[in-house]
């Protein structure tokens, strides 16, 4: 996760400087002994003005010479029986000076104090909050941020301002149970307006529901992830959690379709997966499909390397020759095929010739092998139907075609995921898997 650093302190209060305090006139005070010792409310007495005298302090800032300032406020503080007014004007120049000299020591305890005077107008007082909150955070004191953001939320008539760095806080201090529960309803309510959530959002939501052990929430960040920002990390792991290590998986029947799948979606498999989606494409009796995988693997870089560099080759030279036999003979099938009691074989008929770029002839076979029935697994045939609709460039189809799978194995789930990469390939929006 990139830093998350908050504006300084001396942005927010780039205004902040000290307006001439009333004073007590000496004459006035001559004038009347008897009066009461105690000044006037937001008065400042003129030996202590004298000390921090706007006209006296401001050419010292702009000269950098703090430490006189800093001598000059200490002297302010060993006054005796300062009032409150006088204490806000003393903090106030705290401020400004450990803002200038990116002194927290100074700054923080001088600004707390501001803020609990009394003595600000509301507008000021939540940006002083915020400002107070975004130094705790830059200075990783998380608790103090949290406390100082959840108390801008409550006090400013704009909470949802520090909402961001507030969630933030509570990841980094920790605390990834109020992380996720602040993360998802913003993240869902930025769908539900039509915008696109952050990726730094996702990414937060994803990491604190594992945080957490909380492998469904864990796995709502990830299909939004591959929604929004696909990536081959996203999709691999999303096919993995979502699909292959779901209760119910059977592997013998969609192990092969999970890596289909993850063929189109990402960039490069890894070598093995390659090899097994080969060998079970030569199991299944698609010869073909297995030459394209390898040929992908070969250009990918990844097979053919190393010390399994031969027994690639041999997969390669099997798959070729498989290839060169069924695209002589695969005609000859239909006949049969067609005269077979169920609709198996004209299902598997039509993925083979969907394998070797005949989309349509494909796609028609599979819709007459469903439509006769009697097969074993309808719901992996109607995935067949799908994918083959998607290699024939029918997306609109094979969306619709998807969205009537609704089989356990892992086939209802691979079809969603199916329709989260054909929406992204036509340009169809960022739909998320849980949309469906």
């Amino acid at each position: 996760m990139s830093q998350f650093r908050l504006a300084r302190l001396c942005l927010v209060l780039a205004a902040v400087g000290l307006s001439t305090p009333a004073l007590i006139p000496a004459v006035h005070a001559q004038d009347k002994p008897a009066a009461a010792a105690e000044a006037p409310k937001d008065t400042v007495r003129p030996e202590l003005f004298k000390l921090l005298d706007p006209a006296a302090i401001k050419p010292l800032m702009d000269a950098k010479n703090y430490a006189e300032v800093q001598s000059r406020v200490q002297q302010a503080e060993a006054f005796p029986n300062r009032t409150p007014y006088e204490d806000y004007v003393v903090n106030r120049m705290k401020l400004s000076l450990g803002s200038a000299t990116n002194n927290n020591e100074i700054a923080i305890p001088a600004l707390e104090a501001v803020i609990n005077s009394g003595r600000m107008p509301p507008n000021e007082q939540a940006d002083f909050i915020q400002a107070l909150a975004n130094m705790h955070y830059n200075a990783k004191d998380y608790p103090k941020a949290i406390e100082w953001f959840k108390r801008y939320q409550k006090e400013s008539s704009t909470p949802e301002k520090v909402a961001p760095a507030l969630t933030r806080a509570y990841y980094l201090g920790g605390d990834f149970a109020a992380a996720k529960a602040a993360l998802l309803p913003a993240i869902e309510a930025t769908e539900k307006a039509g915008q696109k959530p952050s990726e730094e959002d996702l990414r937060l939501l994803a990491s604190s529901a594992n945080r957490v052990k909380d492998d469904a929430g864990y796995l709502t960040a990830l299909e939004k992830l591959v929604a929004h920002y696909p990536n081959d990390d996203f999709w691999t792991d999303v096919l993995n959690r979502g699909v292959a290590r779901k209760a119910g998986f059977d592997p013998q029947a969609n192990m092969i379709n999970v890596y289909r799948l993850e063929a189109v979606t990402v960039k490069k498999m890894a070598p093995e997966e390659y090899v097994d989606l080969a060998e079970l494409s030569l199991r299944d009796g698609f010869p073909t499909e297995a030459k394209e995988t390898m040929d992908a693997g070969y250009a990918a870089g990844v097979l053919g390397q190393g010390s399994n560099a031969k027994s690639h080759a041999a997969l390669r030279d099997k798959a070729t020759k498989g290839a060169a036999d069924d695209a002589k003979n695969i005609a000859a099938g239909e006949a049969s095929a067609a005269k077979a009691k169920t609709g198996a074989g004209l299902v598997n008929l039509g993925w083979a010739y969907a394998t070797m770029g005949q989309g349509d002839k494909g796609v028609t076979f599979i819709q007459q092998g469903i439509a006769k029935g009697g097969l074993k697994n309808p719901e992996e045939a109607k995935l067949r139907l799908g994918m083959a609709q998607a290699r024939a460039g029918k997306n609109a189809e094979a969306i619709q075609t998807f969205q009537t799978v609704k089989g356990g194995g892992g086939a209802g789930d691979l079809a969603k995921y199916w329709i989260v990469h054909l929406n992204q390939k036509q340009g169809g929006g960022a739909q998320t898997a849980s949309a469906q």
